[in-house]
C-alpha cells in the first residue's frame, strides 16, 4: 500500500499534467486537501514539498501554492531534443520494425528517443503519457490503445496541444481527437484478403475480428464490403471476434469457433498474421487440412509470418517506413515546417503464400 503522501503526490502531478489544474493556478489550501484526501497537515506539507522539489508547486508565502512548470525544464540540460515514442507493445509482433524506423530516422538529426509501452491498457497509457509530459519531450509518436474504444486520456493529448508539443498517431487514431496520423488502409486490406478468397471461388469466408482497435473495426468493414460487392451474404455466425483481454483464451475459442463451423468455412479472414497463425494451429489440432480444407490469409506481412514453417498468405504492411516517415514528420514540424500531411494511408498488397487453394464451384 502506498504512503499517504505519495498518493497525494501522484493524483496533484496527475491534475496539473493533463490540464485540470493549470500554470499559475492556485491549488486548493493546506486545509481543503486535508480534508479531501482525509490525511494530517504533516502528510499535506510533505506531499507539497516533494512537489516543489520536483518542480511542479511552488510556494509563495502569505499567498498560497501555485502550479509551476519548472519540472519541464528538469529532464536535464542537453540540447539534444528528445521524441516520446509510445506503443502497444515493444517486441512483439510489428513493432520492432515500426520502432526501428522510428530510431533510424531520429538519429540522422541527432535526436534521442524515450520508449514506453501500454499493452494496449488505458491506465498504463496514462502513465506513460504523465512519464512524457514530466520528462518534457519535445513531439510525441503515440500507437493508441484500445483505438476502437473511447479513451479517458484524452485530456493529456489536449494538454500536449496546449503546450505546442507536435503528436502524430501511427496504425490507428482516435476519433474523438483531431490528430495526424500514418495508417495501412486498413479497409482496403481486408477487402484485397477476402476478395482474393472469393477471386479463388470461395463463397462461406469467414472472419477474425479484433473488437477493441480501430484496425478491427476497418478490417471487418472491409470484410463486408467486399462480400457485398460479390453478392455474397454477410452471415454473423461466421464472424468471430476477441478483445485485448479475451486473448490470452484465443486458441480454445478458436478451437470451438472452428469446430462448429469446419463443414461450413472454406475460408478465412484474419484479423492480422498472428492470429492467422493461431488459426493454423488449431487447425493442425483439430486435423482440418490447410489450404485444402480451409484456406488462410493473414494481414501485415510480419516477421513471424515470414519465418513461420508455412508461408501464410498475407498483405503488406508498411512497419519501418511507418516508423521513420512518422519520426521525419515530428521533425520536420519541429523545424517550423508547414502544410503537413494531417492523414497518410498507405496502400496494401497482397503476398501470395501456400494457405490459400482456389476451389470448384458446381
Amino acid at each position: 500500500m502506498k504512503p499517504k503522501y505519495q498518493v497525494i503526490i501522484e493524483d496533484i502531478k496527475s491534475k496539473i499534467l493533463s490540464g485540470d489544474y493549470i500554470v499559475g493556478e492556485q491549488i486548493p489550501t493546506e486545509f481543503t486537501l486535508q480534508e479531501t484526501y482525509n490525511v494530517s497537515r504533516h502528510t499535506v506539507r510533505k506531499a507539497i514539498l516533494e512537489l516543489s522539489n520536483e518542480g511542479f508547486l511552488r510556494s509563495e508565502k502569505g499567498s498560497g501554492t501555485y502550479v509551476s512548470n519548472q519540472f519541464r525544464s528538469s529532464g536535464g540540460t542537453t540540447k539534444k531534443k528528445i521524441i516520446g515514442v509510445i506503443t502497444t507493445y515493444i517486441s512483439d509482433y510489428i513493432f520492432p520494425s515500426i520502432i526501428r524506423g522510428i530510431e533510424r530516422r531520429l538519429n540522422e538529426d541527432n535526436y534521442s528517443l524515450l520508449l514506453a509501452s501500454t499493452n494496449n491498457d488505458v491506465e498504463q497509457e496514462k502513465k506513460a503519457l504523465e512519464m512524457m509530459l514530466s520528462f518534457g519531450v519535445d513531439g510525441l509518436i503515440v500507437e493508441p490503445t484500445k483505438s476502437n474504444l473511447y479513451n479517458p486520456n484524452i485530456a493529456y493529448y489536449l494538454s500536449f496541444k496546449e503546450q505546442d508539443i507536435p503528436f502524430i498517431m501511427i496504425n490507428a487514431y482516435y476519433e474523438e481527437l483531431d490528430a495526424p496520423f500514418l495508417c495501412l488502409d486498413d479497409v482496403k486490406s481486408s477487402y484485397l484478403a477476402t476478395n482474393e478468397l472469393i477471386s479463388k471461388g470461395h463463397k462461406q469466408i469467414g472472419l477474425i475480428s479484433k473488437t477493441d482497435d480501430l484496425q478491427g473495426k476497418y478490417r471487418m468493414k472491409g470484410y463486408i464490403k467486399a462480400l457485398g460487392d460479390a453478392k455474397l451474404r454477410f452471415q454473423q455466425e461466421q464472424v468471430f471476434s476477441y478483445n485485448t483481454e479475451t486473448k490470452p483464451d484465443l486458441s480454445n475459442d478458436l478451437k470451438k469457433f472452428l469446430n462448429e463451423n469446419r463443414d461450413v468455412l472454406s475460408a478465412i479472414v484474419c484479423y492480422n498474421d498472428e492470429v492467422g497463425l493461431e488459426v493454423l494451429n488449431v487447425c493442425r489440432q483439430l486435423e482440418i487440412q490447410v489450404p485444402d480444407k480451409l484456406s488462410i490469409i493473414g494481414q501485415d506481412n510480419s516477421y513471424i509470418a515470414q519465418n513461420a514453417n508455412v508461408k501464410l498468405t498475407t498483405l503488406t504492411h508498411p512497419q519501418e517506413q511507418m516508423g521513420r516517415d512518422a519520426a521525419d514528420w515530428i521533425i520536420k514540424k519541429l523545424q517550423g515546417k508547414k502544410d503537413l500531411p494531417k492523414e497518410t494511408l498507405y496502400e496494401p498488397l497482397l503476398i501470395e503464400g501456400e494457405t490459400v487453394k482456389k476451389v470448384e464451384n458446381h
